[in-house]
């Protein structure tokens, strides 16, 4: 499915990710400020909807421990179990989406969003070159604004 972009207020963004709350942990406590719709979870790691997505069925996936390095907090075992479940959910993603490629790879700082989670985003067939790549996951150039219907549909095809 490709759904329209809308225009984003990336300002807003960077304060909200620069306020020194973990986005992942206010997710998983329950704060309502921060929800997402989750898609799969294990008892380490989580699969959610990105709650600003520049792709429809963008997803972030983490652990449910606050760690902030991609490598150096896992141990090897840690590291390979968090990564075949991110495995499972773009699978998914390919499976239901059919995108031309699937984007994965973890952002984030010390600065903002330091809890470590891996972007995953597919890329719909037919999109210009010019368009793909970072220019895809740019906010700058604006947030997927897909109905409800359309996100739930998704999810439970996911599942």
């Amino acid at each position: 499915m490709t759904a329209e972009r809308v225009p984003f207020d990336v300002g807003a963004y960077v304060s909200r990710s620069t306020s020194g709350r973990c986005f992942v942990c206010e997710y998983l406590s329950g704060n309502p400020d921060y929800a997402h719709d989750t898609i799969a979870e294990t008892d380490t790691a989580i699969a959610f909807l990105n709650r600003y997505p520049t792709l429809f069925g963008y997803t972030i996936v983490a652990p449910k421990a606050h760690l902030e390095q991609v490598t150096g907090d896992f141990s090897e075992d840690e590291y390979l179990e968090l990564q075949r479940f991110l495995y499972r959910v773009a699978e998914a993603m390919r499976l239901v989406l059919a995108p031309e490629r699937i984007y994965v790879l973890s952002l984030g700082s010390q600065a903002a969003n330091a809890h470590v989670h891996w972007h995953v985003a597919p890329l719909p067939r037919g999109i210009p070159l010019e368009q793909q790549q970072y220019q895809a996951l740019m906010h700058e150039n604006g947030v997927v604004d897909a109905s409800r219907a359309d996100v739930v549909d998704y999810i439970a095809k996911l599942r």
